[in-house]
């Protein structure tokens, strides 16, 4: 297995894939006119997008199988990696689109801020945006409009609206994964009664105890979800966030235990996994009103 290679600039980017570079800090290559690229991964340095054309290769969502292929989107950020798997051929021949574009290009815009809240960046492959042809006709119109500003010379303009273009894009995006969240409802609310079942059976198998409160990241872990895409998920189909979710689900058990007066409170803590029970009490004073033994006092039967 190679080693993995580091991807630092647009100018690297365009050259691996023998394309001319129009502005230091981003591109938009149609990947038809690229010449073959090695196979293997790369550490990025930049934010990329990737617009497979239609009839590609089939791609899984968890554990499930995709059902359509009108074309994909792959979204990948700084610090991520990415990469083509090796087979027989040492190089492949990209096909689709590709926007690269380095972070400095966000700097002094507004976009700057607001970058990590597309978090379909931090996504896996598994989770790649599908989409309808008028969906793709969308986003190629916008890979367009960036590559139109890049060709007319660079100016005290050109940032501003390139960034505007990207943000456009993403934009579109935010709007045709929501879609998506709706067209594969009954996989996500598959994934939602798993997620309760296993919650459910963290507290009751004694977990808890062994590695303290549930965080979002052990269940997307469970259910072969990044924690991005599972915090989504959670939060179309119940209007919570993922920790909400989680902690309603701890102050409910709370209060049946609290009424358990052979055990003290902070023993009803440690076994909900609170590493100090203070901790637990600020919770249920937040959730509910009152203190733990506030609550138990005055719902004695």
């Amino acid at each position: 297995m190679r080693t993995i290679s580091k991807l630092q600039s647009v100018n690297q980017f365009c050259a691996e894939r023998g394309q001319r570079v129009q502005h230091p800090l981003v591109c938009v290559l149609d990947q038809s006119l690229s010449t073959p690229v090695q196979t293997g991964r790369w550490l990025s340095d930049l934010y990329l997008i990737f617009l497979k054309e239609a009839r590609c290769a089939p791609l899984v969502y968890g554990r499930q199988h995709y059902d359509y292929d009108e074309g994909t989107m792959l979204f990948i950020a700084p610090g991520q990696v990415f990469g083509l798997e090796e087979s027989e051929h040492e190089r492949i021949q990209p096909t689709g689109w590709a926007l690269a574009f380095h972070p400095d290009l966000l700097r002094g815009t507004t976009m700057n801020a607001r970058i990590n809240g597309y978090g379909f960046f931090g996504y896996t492959v598994y989770e790649a945006l599908h989409l309808a042809d008028r969906e793709q006709a969308l986003v190629i119109d916008c890979l367009r409009k960036i590559e139109d500003e890049l060709a007319y010379p660079v100016d005290k303009h050109s940032r501003q609206l390139i960034v505007s273009h990207i943000e456009l894009l993403l934009n579109y995006c935010v709007r045709f994964y929501d879609r998506q969240f709706i067209t594969r409802d009954h996989v996500h609310k598959d994934g939602l009664t798993r997620f309760e079942t296993l919650l459910t059976a963290y507290f009751q198998f004694g977990k808890a105890q062994q590695l303290g409160l549930p965080t979002v990241g052990y269940f997307a872990d469970a259910l072969n979800l990044s924690a991005n895409y599972f915090g989504d998920m959670v939060k179309k189909e119940t209007g919570q966030s993922a920790q909400e979710y989680i902690q309603t689900k701890v102050i409910e058990l709370a209060k049946e235990r609290v009424f358990d007066r052979s055990k003290s409170i902070t023993e009803i803590a440690y076994e909900l996994g609170f590493k100090y029970p203070q901790h637990f009490t600020r919770l249920f004073r937040q959730r509910v009103g009152q203190s733990p033994n506030e609550y138990r006092s005055l719902n004695q039967p």
